[in-house]
C-alpha cells in the first residue's frame, strides 16, 4: 500500500518537524538491502522503521531485525504490518538514548532510511559505541554523503570523524519520487564499511576528536592558529605540527585522516 493510503488510513500526517519521508519503491529498498550484504546468520539494526517497508525486506533475510522508532503513532501500524515475521523486535524510543552495547551481544549491521537532519548524531552515536557494526547502509541527503566521503582539499570534520572507523562510499543516488511525501533534496546511500580492527584506542578517541575540532573551528585560519585553543603556546603547536610532518600553514580541510593522526601521537 502507498505510504499515503496506509496513513490516511490510520488518520496520521506526517511531520516534517521529524523529517519524515517514506521510502516505498521497492528496487530501491531492494538495492539498499543488497547494498548491506545482509545475511541470514546476521542481526540487523534498523533506524526509523515508520511504515515498515524496509522492515519487511531485511526481515525476509536478515537473522533478526531490531527497529528503533521514534514516533508512537507508528507502533499500530508497524505491529499490524509486521505480525507474520517473528524475527523483528520493535523498540519504542529515540536510537540516540539506545545502548548499542546492550541490543548486541554479536555483530550487526544497520540498515536505515534516517531522518536527514539528525544524520551525523546518529552516525556519531553509531560509531562511539564500543560494540560497534561491521557495516551501515544509510539513504542520507546527498550533500550529507558527499560530506562523509570527501578527500582533501575538502575534507570536513564530519569526514575525518567518520573515515577514522570506516571506508565510506556513496553507492547510488535515489529519486525524490521514490519517497512520500518528496523530499527537497536530493538523496543518497552511503555505505560504510567499518575497520575490523580500530585505527586509534577507544581511550584516546576524545583525545583525538578535541584535536580535530580544534583544527575545524575556524575555517578560513591556519592550522597553527587554530591548535592554539587546546592550550599549546605558537613554539609549542609549531613543535607539534613539525614531529608530524604537517606545515602548520596549511589548513583543515587539507590535511588527510593520517595526518591528523600524526598529529594526535605528537602531543
Amino acid at each position: 500500500m502507498h505510504p499515503k493510503q496506509l496513513l490516511t488510513q490510520y488518520q496520521i500526517e506526517p511531520k516534517k518537524s521529524l523529517g519524515q519521508n517514506f521510502l516505498f519503491d521497492e528496487n530501491v529498498l531492494a538495492r539498499i538491502v543488497a547494498a548491506a550484504a545482509v545475511t541470514p546468520f546476521e542481526p540487523v539494526l534498523e533506524i526509523g522503521p515508520g511504515l515498515g517497508s524496509l522492515t519487511r525486506v531485511l526481515a525476509k533475510t536478515a537473522a533478526s531485525v531490531t527497529a528503533v522508532e521514534l514516533d508512537q503513532r507508528f507502533l499500530p501500524i508497524l505491529a499490524h504490518e509486521l505480525a507474520y515475521f517473528d524475527n523483528v523486535r520493535l523498540i519504542h524510543g529515540d536510537i540516540l538514548e539506545q545502548n548499542l552495547d546492550a541490543l548486541f551481544a554479536q555483530p550487526y549491521k544497520v540498515v536505515a532510511n534516517v531522518p536527514y537532519y539528525i544524520t551525523g548524531a546518529i552516525l556519531r552515536h553509531l560509531l562511539s559505541a564500543q560494540q560497534k557494526p561491521t557495516t551501515v547502509v544509510m539513504t542520507v541527503q546527498k550533500e550529507v554523503a558527499e560530506r562523509v566521503t570527501a578527500v582533501p582539499p575538502n575534507m570536513s570534520l564530519l569526514a575525518v570523524s567518520t573515515q577514522l572507523y570506516a571506508v565510506p562510499e556513496l553507492i547510488s543516488n535515489i529519486k525524490a519520487g521514490a519517497f512520500w511525501p518528496r523530499p527537497d533534496v536530493d538523496s543518497a546511500v552511503l555505505r560504510l564499511t567499518l575497520f575490523p580492527e580500530p585505527l586509534l584506542p577507544f581511550a584516546e578517541e576524545k583525545k583525538f576528536f578535541a584535536l580535530v575540532k580544534a583544527g575545524f573551528s575556524q575555517k578560513r585560519k591556519q592550522l597553527k592558529n587554530n591548535l592554539r585553543q587546546l592550550g599549546y603556546n605558537q613554539d609549542e603547536v609549531t613543535a607539534v605540527l613539525q614531529a608530524a610532518g604537517v606545515d602548520g600553514r596549511r589548513r583543515a580541510e587539507t590535511v588527510t585522516l593520517d595526518e591528523w593522526l600524526a598529529i594526535h601521537r605528537q602531543r
